[in-house]
């Protein structure tokens, strides 16, 4: 059995994606996260996981966003790259797609020269999960643009995949929403 992973544009790809996101994260559950008044930026690009067409329930399994961005780390510019979306549908746990997934967004970001690290914003019970990937909980602050003006982003812990830079502190400004 083989896997194909989709690595497309994000505004492009988000009618394909938009039934597995809803599906893993509903409105009347989005209400009740602290996370899910969040307005969130569009990913740049996507990277889809289909199940395979002879398994029970064959479609897009798994997701993933990628970002890019210039944001301020400690007041210096810096070139980024961050993960967000990630979710999996509930009969498609377990197998591996998230692991498969991550691995091909991260692969990507590390395809683009000027990106020096990677940020994402997880909930407790995935910290885990990153940390057995090689990602590392940075102890610093970290601010984001909503609609009401500039906020400290606490509403997740954001972890750091380390490129060149290797950030673990200090103060990092997304320069726009959050993924």
């Amino acid at each position: 059995m083989s896997i194909e992973i989709d690595v497309l544009n994000g505004d492009s790809s988000w009618p394909r994606a938009e039934p597995l996101l809803q599906a893993v994260w509903p409105r009347h559950v989005l209400e009740k996260l602290p996370w899910g008044h969040v307005k969130w930026a569009h990913a740049d690009l996507r990277v889809l996981i289909d199940a395979p067409e002879d398994s029970p329930s064959p479609g897009l399994a798994c997701h993933v966003g990628v970002y890019f961005r210039t944001v301020t780390w400690d007041g210096r510019k810096v070139h980024i790259g961050g993960i967000g979306g990630v979710s999996t549908r509930e009969d498609c746990r377990g197998r591996g797609y998230a692991t498969l997934a991550l691995n091909a967004a991260v692969r990507t970001l590390r395809d683009h020269e000027a990106v020096r690290f990677a940020i994402l914003f997880c909930e407790p019970h995935n910290e885990a999960f990153y940390e057995a990937r090689g990602w590392h909980r940075f102890n610093g602050e970290v601010y984001a643009e909503q609609p009401e003006g500039k906020i400290r982003f606490d509403a997740m812990a954001p972890y750091i995949f380390d490129f060149t830079r290797k950030p673990r502190d200090g103060i990092i400004d997304l320069c726009g929403l959050p993924w």
